[in-house]
């Protein structure tokens, strides 16, 4: 496995020009896009500066299954103990359940304190508009999702790339491997090396971030325009105040009882946070996410086994978003929920959440099976936010991806597999995190 040579000289990207650092430029990228939208609205919303939005998206979702099948199979067949990877995987899902509860209570509180919705307005829905994504919530069941697990080719999980599926394969492949002693070393160094490879595509695609974040937020801006959101600032400025609560606050606590700032991970991560905030999904930065925290001192079993599960099992940003949405669009419409509906939320959303990827929009889908258990009359409400989701959607993506960056760096410390010297150097920025060549040239 390949590991990091820790730096003691001051930060590599001091030396390097300001023009060059790639969260510079996807900042300034984005800047860019916002004003194409907001002054050039008809070029902006041309399919070819779409497409440059999309185009990096699908350039990262190429390359998510193989690092997912690379990572966690490396992960679990260098493992000598089986019991490890269950006992991995066993705390990961408490911690996710434990966290996931905290945003849950914590956006019930905050929308029964500030009840955004109260006195909304005009509150008639559009049917028509949210029927899409009504019908694909009603496929949301428990069993239905459990089945959608197992993949009915192999082939079929990766040319699809369905997260979950892949994962199973990759975990009951690398427990094949792990049994095969000796005689799989062999393959599990092709695997090895091939995580490097493909690392090394992410780090030529994450040169197009830039591109990809100018033309989705170029997009985004030209065609909802500026004003789209005036008459809902409410919602939106209480959503992101509370995922900001939760981040700093909730995230903070757990992450300064592992000894770490929360602060300065933050800054570690700096450049995927701007790529979320540019592109709406926390699907595009997975794979740098991952390569951080393995440099970051996390053991690869343990990022190659929570990363990917918290992709879809530890959503604290979509869960602040359907207890808060919830409660708007009840008060919208005037619906006073009982203590035992606002529970009902709690319950629902915590199973709802857990079908909901990075894909931009999936929040939605889910909060319409949420309010559809909660109370089918809540569900033409969710007109009322569908002009605004896109503008949410940034804000979902960037918490669940700090929650999941946090929750790896915990359950590493939880299983002793946390390089304390490697945390303090990267978090002191003594090396250069953006500079992913690095990882991939060190032994």
């Amino acid at each position: 496995m390949a590991t990091t040579t820790v730096a003691t000289a001051a930060p590599a990207s001091a030396g390097k020009p300001w023009y060059k650092i790639l969260y510079v430029q996807v900042l300034i990228a984005i800047v860019l896009g916002a004003l194409v939208g907001a002054f050039w609205p008809s070029l902006a919303t041309n399919e070819w500066i779409k497409a440059l939005g999309d185009g990096f998206i699908k350039l990262i979702k190429m390359v998510i299954a193989p690092i997912i099948f690379c990572t966690v199979v490396s992960g679990i067949a260098h493992i000598q103990d089986a019991k490890k990877v269950g006992r991995i995987g066993f705390k990961a899902l408490v911690y996710f359940e434990v966290v996931s509860t905290f945003a849950l209570v914590l956006g019930l509180l905050v929308g029964n304190l500030v009840r955004p919705g109260a006195g909304f307005g005009n509150a008639a829905a559009n049917a028509q508009a949210v029927a899409g994504y009504a019908k694909q919530a009603e496929a949301q069941k428990s069993v239905d999702f459990v089945l959608h697990i197992i993949p009915d080719t192999v082939v079929g999980a990766f040319a699809q790339g369905e997260i979950l599926q892949v994962l199973l394969f990759s975990v009951l492949f690398g427990f094949a491997l792990m049994g095969l002693g000796e005689r799989g070393h062999t393959i599990r160094s092709f695997i090895d090396d091939a995580a490097h490879a493909v690392f090394g595509v992410i780090s030529i695609v994450m040169r197009a971030a830039p591109i990809g974040a100018f033309g989705a937020m170029a997009f985004t801006i030209g065609k909802f325009g500026t004003g789209a959101i005036l008459n809902l600032m409410g919602l939106i400025a209480t959503f992101y105040l509370t995922a900001a609560l939760f981040v700093f606050v909730v995230l903070g606590f757990i992450a300064r009882t592992a000894g770490f700032s929360i602060f300065k991970f933050l800054a570690y991560i700096k450049d995927e946070l701007l790529i979320v905030l540019g592109t709406s999904s926390s699907e595009s930065a997975l794979p740098s996410l991952m390569e951080k925290l393995e440099r970051l001192g996390c053991s690869k079993s343990v990022v190659g086994l929570v990363v990917p599960t918290g992709y879809s099992f530890n959503l604290d940003g979509t869960n602040i978003y359907m207890t808060l949405a919830t409660l708007f669009i009840a008060q919208a419409l005037g619906f006073d929920l009982s203590f035992g509906q606002q529970l009902t939320i709690l319950i629902v959303a915590m199973l709802t959440s857990k079908g909901a990827s990075g894909i931009t929009g999936a929040g939605f889908i889910t909060l319409a099976a949420t309010l559809a258990v909660v109370d089918p009359r809540l569900v033409p409400g969710m007109a009322i936010v569908l002009g605004i989701d896109k503008f949410m959607s940034e804000c979902r993506a960037l918490t669940n991806l700090c929650g999941n960056g946090v929750a790896c760096v915990i359950v590493a410390w939880w299983e002793g597999e946390l390089d304390r010297d490697k945390l303090n150097a990267n978090l002191a920025r003594q090396i250069d995190p953006t500079d992913l060549e690095t990882a991939l040239t060190t032994d």
